[in-house]
């Protein structure tokens, strides 16, 4: 891959162009980030980790009837996925009360949700990637309505799926972030990455953080518990 062939490139991942226009090559780096950019470092052996990750989880949804833009793993760092037109918006899932749910409506650290509840987020770094409603996706006309209903439905199939995978390894599926777009025939797709970047992972034991919650709030062994939850996404 060379930069003649890079169509983007964003705080945690590469995009190259394929020879295939109808696929791409997402290639994962090892620079961390948090609090919209405002603190930078680099996790080793991230990029390779949450590829990994990536893949297995993916490779687990798409068994469960969930469409996801993954082709294949072709790089330890590398996977190659569908290209997609992503939508605007990503959804949040909480299964429990962490990070900015708290600081918003003071919910105690850990305290379980009810149900799971889900949450749209604008995607854009200048504004700080801010919460939206239903009321402003559809002023802004960042999402059809058809297409919002479509996105909440497959976001809890895949909670309830991904929540019992993590449960038989000893993980709590705190919370975690998706993205969907669209492929050439106008199928709403999975995309992106679900790895300790985009989800908070606590051991069910301990209720130790092993996510980006360890990098974010300087808590140490950063490297370890990207290792810890690849070996037990690893496990049978």
């Amino acid at each position: 891959m060379t930069n003649e062939n890079k169509l983007y490139e964003g705080k945690a991942k590469i995009v190259w162009a394929t020879e295939n226009p109808d696929e791409v090559a997402q290639q994962f780096k090892d620079d961390a980030t948090a609090f919209d950019g405002k603190k930078k470092g680099q996790i080793a052996h991230k990029g390779v980790r949450n590829a990994r990750i990536s893949a297995i989880l993916f490779r687990l949804l798409e068994e469960n009837g969930i469409a996801t833009q993954l082709v294949d793993q072709i790089f330890e760092d590398t996977l190659l996925c569908k290209k997609l037109q992503m939508y605007p918006v990503e959804v949040v899932v909480r299964n429990y009360a962490a990070g900015s749910i708290c600081k918003r409506l003071g919910f105690e650290e850990g305290a379980r949700m009810k149900q799971p509840l889900l949450e749209f987020f604008l995607k854009d770094d200048s504004l700080g990637d801010p919460l939206v409603t239903d009321a402003h996706i559809e002023e802004l006309e960042l999402v059809s309505a058809e297409e919002r209903d479509e996105i909440k439905r497959l976001a809890l199939e895949i909670n309830a799926i991904l929540s019992e995978f993590f449960a038989d390894r000893g993980v709590m599926l705190v919370d975690f972030k998706l993205e969907f777009g669209k492929d050439s025939a106008g199928n709403i797709v999975l995309g992106d990455e679900i790895s300790p970047d985009t989800c908070r992972f606590w051991d069910a034991s301990t209720k130790k953080k092993l996510d980006k919650d360890r990098f974010r709030r300087d808590l140490g062994d950063v490297e370890a518990a990207y290792e810890e939850m690849l070996k037990r996404v690893e496990t049978k």
